[in-house]
């Protein structure tokens, strides 16, 4: 069978799956809106973490901006393993011990003001929206090729998909849904990773046969620099960032995930604090099934790259070329009209493709059958464009792998940036209906009519979150590696100083997210998308202490540190209950049951 057919086969049967998920787990209350009931057990919720955690950025993305950065990615690697572990450790118990079902309502009551509550509802928002953006894209991505349809109807469709079991089940559908996306997206990943290792160096633990020898007997690894060194490319195994980029990096990733509000939420699930401690140390390991693996897919799917495409004449490469060549996610400029694809370092076109199309809108092709492009950096000497968010979907196409195998990525993608799409909704529709309108404008409000807020609250947020997918401001690993960096600077320090410190105040508290927030929005904006003072990003030379827009995170969230113990100080110390609420969170015993406050 094609490969269209098998993915409408394997898709079908997920979404099937899925969606009778979200029926059956319907949620009747807030509670099991909100958080399932507070009765999952912890293997499952640690699967559901995993799920949510692991998103398209992880699927999709990380392999392949480590397989284009090559030493450099490996800071994505890092920090968000270390973040989780971070998360798991420090945390997870003390947040669920507290009892809440959000971090806007742990900061209301922690700091004992509407006002940090709704600075906190703005954080989530900012913060969990940009996340989405990146989610969505990967949705299109992948629909976009698999079922042949425009990127922009391929966000569309996954809107309609994730608002389905959202709407519907709310966190105890979405839980037991992500169970299932676990299992489906981390089967989809290491089956092409076994295939792949075994078929390039004879080893079938893609995790050693990364380590392993090509059939000259040279070392991949040193296989693979070698290629880079050709083509002009810094040599794979080397590193161009400077060390302070490296760790203000690794450190906003590590620290921008203690802060994500998608991911704390999932410890309210279960029914004790000691069951928050087991889903996180069971999570922890079922996302490092992927993480291990992800470095030796990126190698695997490079040096294919190259070897596939490379001074290869254009009308003789492999039909997935052409394929994904259709989705606009790769392009080639015959700049010196000699049939073939000249890949070296440099950048091939003027940002992303611009495909010439006639008078009916259709594509005009070139004299070997091209896809002709307008917008050639005929400066540069390289001809090809590879967006990096393809190089795990296409890499079994470019293995030549079985058609079923090809297909199960398809659905495996689809799996993870759904999973994510759906916390991070929730956490926007939860923002909404609990931290905004239960909590400060209508107090009084019914369960049902709380739940009905929060249902209108999805599909609001499925259609901002649509426009993000549609309208992205980067790859995918990018554009979450920014939502991060916003979770460092506004919720992190506001949560870690509220459990450690009980002198930490209201008003530290709201001058810091205010100040850290603002900070890394400007900073993003005017250094990742120049829509501030210059229509064009402003060059590396100009970034703040060699700091990229990825690592500002880390500066953001010193300044709100500094900001918050500072204010605190200078202002009245909290009441008393409230200093012994947070001695009493972070006593260890009598654990055995979450305290409600």
């Amino acid at each position: 069978m094609s490969v269209q057919t098998w993915t409408w086969i394997l898709v079908g049967i997920t979404f099937a799956l899925y969606f009778g998920i979200a029926i059956w787990a319907r949620a009747g209350s807030t509670k099991e809106f909100y958080v399932a009931g507070g009765g999952v057990s912890p293997l499952a919720n640690g699967m559901a973490t995993a799920a949510d955690w692991m998103s398209a950025a992880s699927f999709i993305g990380m392999a392949g901006i480590i397989s284009f950065m090559g030493y450099d990615g490996s800071v994505y690697l890092m920090g968000w393993t270390g973040g989780y572990v971070l998360l798991a450790l420090l945390l997870a118990p003390y947040l669920r011990k507290f009892g809440k079902f959000t971090v806007p309502d742990f900061i209301g009551d922690r700091y004992y003001s509407n006002i940090a509550r709704t600075v906190a509802v703005i954080c989530a928002l900012i913060v969990s929206f940009t996340y989405v953006a990146g989610q969505m894209r990967g949705v299109g991505i992948v629909f976009s090729q698999f079922l042949q349809v425009d990127i922009n109807l391929g966000v569309v469709i996954g809107m309609a998909v994730v608002l389905t079991f959202a709407f519907l089940g709310g966190m105890k559908g979405i839980t037991y849904t992500q169970v299932a996306q676990y299992c489906v997206l981390i089967f989809a990943f290491m089956v092409p990773a076994f295939f792949i290792s075994m078929q390039m160096t004879g080893n079938i633990i893609p995790q050693v046969g990364m380590g392993g020898e090509v059939a000259e007997g040279i070392p991949l690894l040193d296989h693979l620099d070698q290629l880079h060194t050709k083509l002009g490319f810094n040599e794979y195994t080397s590193g161009t960032k400077s060390t302070w980029d490296v760790f203000a990096i690794t450190l906003a990733l590590m620290v921008g995930t203690a802060g994500l509000p998608h991911v704390i939420v999932r410890f309210f699930t279960v029914p004790k604090v000691k069951d928050a401690r087991k889903s996180a140390g069971l999570a922890l390991l079922f996302i490092a099934i992927l993480y291990t693996t992800a470095p030796a897919i990126a190698v695997f799917s490079r040096t294919n790259l190259i070897e596939t495409v490379s001074e290869k004449e254009y009308q003789e490469i492999p039909a997935w070329f052409k394929n994904w060549e259709n989705t606009g996610l790769i392009a080639w400029a015959d700049k010196n009209g000699d049939g073939k694809i000249q890949y070296v370092a440099g950048d091939a076109l003027k940002g992303k493709p611009n495909f010439q199309r006639d008078a009916d809108g259709e594509n005009i092709r070139g004299v070997y059958g091209e896809r002709l492009v307008s917008n050639a950096n005929e400066a540069e000497m390289n001809e090809l464009y590879v967006d990096r968010d393809i190089m795990v979907l296409a890499n079994p196409e470019i293995a030549n792998l079985p058609n079923w195998v090809i297909a199960l990525v398809a659905a495996g993608g689809l799996a993870a940036a759904l999973s994510t799409a759906a916390g991070l909704l929730l956490v926007i529709s939860t923002s909404i209906s609990h931290d905004l309108i239960k909590k400060q404008i209508n107090p009084k409000i019914s369960d049902k009519g709380e739940l009905k807020w929060a249902r209108i609250s999805i599909v609001i947020a499925v259609v901002v979150a649509g426009l993000f997918g549609i309208y992205p401001p980067g790859f995918v690993a990018a554009v979450v590696a920014l939502a991060f960096g916003l979770a460092a600077a506004s919720f992190f320090p506001a949560i870690i100083l509220g459990i450690f410190d009980k002198r930490m105040n209201k008003e530290g508290a709201v001058a810091g997210m205010v100040v850290g927030i603002l900070l890394m929005l400007y900073y993003m904006i005017r250094y990742k998308t120049g829509l501030i003072g210059v229509m064009d990003p402003l060059p590396k030379s100009e970034w703040w202490f060699g700091t990229s827009p990825e690592g500002f995170g880390t500066i953001a969230m010193i300044v709100n540190v500094v900001v918050s113990v500072v204010v605190s100080r200078l202002t009245p110390a909290p009441p008393k209950d409230v200093q012994e609420l947070v001695e009493n969170i972070r006593i260890p015993s009598g654990a055995g049951e979450a305290s409600a406050h």
